[in-house]
């Protein structure tokens, strides 16, 4: 320094930030003679708290050159500033934010318009979603050596709802039960196990495909299709559309099928009236009003007894019991009423019959190759090439042989079955007509003239035609 014996203070001036991260140092009063060394720089940093984030090589240039650092502010020390924590979040698995409803895009690129409702399908136990921690804040320090503490991350909390669980650690939210995930109001995040539509099922719904129970407050419009875990109920018609249910189906207006819709249901299939349409259900079809020249096929019964209880047409197959007020019509409407098998058992007969014609055929015409060549080989005119047919038809007709062995232990089986058909039975509680074809087990009657309540069923190895007492 100077010889002056004026203070230092007089020569140097400090000043802070307001956050205390910053320290300047600023020359004043000085002329070129004015010198000062590092270990005075030093000291005066010190007399006014400046001990962090020092820029020695300043100091060391301030010292060499003062003059270089006249009228002006030099930044003399730098602290490290606090970093606030972030915020912990739910992480959802599904995404239940997304309002617009897009139709499907394929792999050839064209878009199913039929596809536009996203439902969030869960089980019972899947993980819904989970809880991304809050990171702490990293404190800062001042360029006087004080802390300067950062704000913590706020950790989130789930906002359960209905039919959904917690784990001990508050980290992961699982489903209670199969259904489809939502928010309701305050962003709670619910299971529901019916998925409902306040309307028809249109373009604006698309197809549903659910784990759970549908209900549909209208009806359900041509070329959709439903399917569900549970049951399914429409308080309105279907209308060349398909339903699949696990449970039962219960449609209050009733099907119209215009020969493409496909309704099945693992138990029940409950309706006004079905027309032009294929029906099954592992349990029973219970009906109202009428069903027209549709397939129907139950596991158990099948059952028409309205006011109306009208079946024409088409051909009705259930394992016990079909009852009706009224079947076949006036113009004598081929009508067939099959009983004492399963449906799916005697239709696989019906393959199994056609498929062991098919191959007696293919049979028959590799054993007239097989004596040709035959033939040709007693005469020693069998070529290479002819001796190579001659293998592959004989291994082809050993394998046709062990196939035809085989349909026909499986056609036994199901014939032994048809015979236990004697609880079986079809009940007519107003008027059966000509044209009506009754099938008892392997027995077949032909309704050649109309009758009135009456019963069907195997009697001394014949199917018997009784009043209804």
């Amino acid at each position: 320094m100077s010889d002056s014996e004026l203070p230092i203070s007089f020569y140097l001036d400090i000043s802070l930030s307001d956050d205390k991260l910053s320290a300047y140092l600023q020359l004043t009063n000085c002329d070129q003679s004015f010198q000062i060394s590092r270990e005075a720089l030093e000291e005066f940093l010190k007399s006014h708290h400046i001990v962090f984030g020092i820029d020695e090589e300043k100091l060391t240039a301030i010292a060499e050159n003062p003059a270089a650092f006249f009228n002006s502010r030099t930044l003399i020390a730098q602290g490290h500033p606090p970093i606030d924590g972030q915020d912990g979040h739910i992480h959802m698995l599904y995404n239940l934010d997304d309002k617009l409803k897009k139709p499907a895009e394929l792999d050839d690129g064209k878009v199913d318009y039929k596809e536009v409702t996203s439902i969030h399908n869960v089980r019972k136990g899947q993980l819904i979603a989970q809880k991304v921690p809050a990171i702490p804040g990293t404190p800062g320090r001042a360029v006087t050596g004080e802390t300067l503490f950062a704000k913590d991350g706020k950790e989130a909390k789930f906002k359960i709802g209905k039919n959904v669980v917690v784990d001990p650690e508050q980290t992961a939210m699982y489903a209670a039960i199969d259904g489809m995930v939502t928010k309701t109001d305050r962003d709670k995040i619910n299971v529901f196990p019916i998925f409902e539509v306040n309307g028809d099922v249109d373009y604006n719904i698309g197809n549903i495909d659910f784990v759970g129970a549908v209900v549909i407050r209208g009806s359900v419009l041509p070329g959709f299709r439903i399917k569900a875990a549970g049951d399914i109920r429409i308080t309105g018609s279907v209308d060349g559309a398909d339903l699949e249910a696990e449970g039962s189906i219960e449609i209050t207006a009733g099907i119209l099928g215009h020969y493409k819709s496909v309704i099945r249901a693992g138990n029940r299939v409950k309706s006004s009236f079905i027309q032009d349409a294929t029906v099954e259900a592992g349990e029973e079809i219970l009906v109202s009003q009428s069903i027209m020249h549709s397939q129907i096929r139950a596991g158990k019964r099948v059952v028409c007894k309205g006011t109306k209880g009208l079946i024409v047409g088409g051909m009705i197959q259930a394992g016990e019991w079909v009852a009706a007020r009224t079947i076949g019509n006036s113009m004598s409407t081929t009508t067939v009423i099959e009983v004492g098998v399963l449906p799916e058992l005697r239709n696989e007969l019906q393959q199994l019959r056609a498929h062991l014609r098919t191959m007696s055929e293919n049979m028959e015409k590799t054993e007239k190759a097989l004596t040709l060549l035959d033939q040709l080989a007693a005469a020693g005119q069998l070529g290479p090439d002819k001796v190579s047919m001659r293998i592959k038809l004989n291994h082809n007709k050993k394998q046709t042989a062990e196939e035809m062995a085989a349909a026909k232990n499986r056609i036994f089986e199901i014939e032994k079955s048809l015979e236990d058909s004697e609880k079986a039975k079809v009940e007519v509680i107003s008027t059966i007509y000509s044209g009506a074809k009754i099938v008892i087990g392997r027995y077949t009657k032909f309704v050649k003239d109309t009758s009135h309540r009456v019963k069907f069923q195997l009697l001394d190895g014949d199917i018997a035609m009784l009043p209804i007492v």
